[in-house]
């Protein structure tokens, strides 16, 4: 729902169930036109009665290309917030050495009453891992998660964009291929028109 309000600044509450695609859009930071790819990474989930993360190849592969992360989590759901650190564990041992802007996005923050994860608990991991920390709504508003992004594409720009171009070279990882926001368009579609059929019956 969050890549969808960022690319699109549309809310779908319902569709298809995450694919581990990869967008791409122009995005213009500073004055300047940036190519920006977003992966939409399929979930992780931890290992039974261990604090090591269970995920998918496709995960090591967007870990070993990414040039920031964003960690998403819910306000609502403790156990979302809890895969944090063993994933940022994970992303160091690919990345021992590598300075990667990260930003943690709670979200659901229209969902108060129902929070089980404190500003502070989010703030202090942010912290604790060198990023920063926002809380959102994709359901409420697009502006606070388009902020959100634009201050990770303003990082990474200072940081030099690709931080990971020496050790790219020489291994032989396939980088992912963009359906440049066709696939995102055909879901997007398809929502809709799911939604339209749904308030015709009523």
């Amino acid at each position: 729902a969050l890549v969808v309000r960022f690319l699109t600044k549309r809310f779908i509450g319902d569709y298809e169930a995450n694919t581990g695609a990869l967008y791409s859009r122009k995005f213009t930071i500073d004055g300047e036109q940036i190519s920006l790819q977003v992966q939409d990474t399929p979930f992780v989930s931890l290992e039974d009665d261990t604090d090591s993360i269970c995920c998918q190849e496709q995960i090591n592969r967007s870990i070993y290309w990414a040039d920031g992360f964003v960690f998403v989590f819910s306000i609502t759901d403790y156990e979302s917030f809890r895969l944090l650190r063993p994933l940022h564990q994970h992303i160091r041992r690919i990345h021992p050495n590598a300075n990667i802007p990260l930003l943690l996005m709670a979200n659901k923050g229209d969902l108060l009453r129902a929070r089980q994860v404190s500003s502070k608990e989010g703030l202090q991991l942010a912290t604790e891992l060198g990023g920063t920390y926002c809380e959102v709504s994709a359901r409420e508003s697009c502006e606070g998660v388009h902020e959100a992004f634009q201050q990770l594409c303003q990082e990474l720009s200072r940081s030099g964009s690709s931080c990971n171009g020496e050790k790219r070279r020489g291994l032989h990882l396939v980088r992912p291929k963009s359906p440049n926001m066709q696939d995102l368009k055909r879901r997007l579609k398809q929502a809709l028109t799911s939604k339209g059929k749904s308030a015709t019956t009523l």
